[in-house]
């Protein structure tokens, strides 16, 4: 089966513009590929979601939404990997594997239910064979302290109503490829 298609693009440069900040991680980079402990079981991955930091959003930051969004998967929507939402301005930072237990040091945030159907962290997990997929990590800094939402929302309904309350955003986008 050929996978050949067009190189989609990055999910943010299709939106209304916003200022950047900077997220950092211990675990992954910009352009490199992801630990296997970050991809998902189907590939032989620990699903474990990295660690994230961030630093220099607007002081008028009211809480942040985090997603890992996949815009290189074979579908027409991409897949999502990863959706927290309701993070307390407070929290600046996630440990890793954080997205198996949503709450860790981000009291009243959740997770809505991912691609693979799970309310958590789902790993990396491209077809094998395909070319390096792109795993999109972004912060969201919000001007409301929650998004009225529940964990049964869809991620594209969560990205409907960040448009409209996202003050600045940060991202780092690794890599992960399966070979045959």
């Amino acid at each position: 089966m050929a996978l050949d298609r067009p190189i989609p693009p990055d999910p943010y440069e299709v939106l209304p513009a916003v200022p950047s900040f900077t997220l950092t991680s211990n675990d992954v980079q910009n352009g490199e590929p992801l630990a296997t402990e970050f991809a998902h079981p189907s590939v032989g991955g620990g699903n474990q979601s990295p660690h994230l930091a961030w630093t220099g959003f607007p002081a008028e930051t009211r809480s942040f939404t985090v997603t890992c969004y996949d815009p290189d998967a074979p579908t027409g929507s991409g897949f999502w990997h990863w959706v927290l939402v309701n993070v307390p301005a407070e929290v600046t930072e996630l440990p890793r594997g954080a997205g198996g237990t949503p709450s860790a040091g981000a009291s009243g945030a959740f997770s809505v239910r991912n691609d693979y159907g799970e309310q958590s962290y789902g790993g990396a997990a491209p077809p094998a064979g395909d070319r390096p997929h792109r795993y999109v990590f972004a912060v969201h800094a919000l001007d409301v302290e929650q998004l009225e939402l529940t964990p049964e929302a869809s991620p594209a309904y969560v990205g409907f109503n960040l448009t409209f309350h996202t003050l600045a955003r940060a991202v780092v986008r690794p890599t992960y490829q399966v070979k045959d």
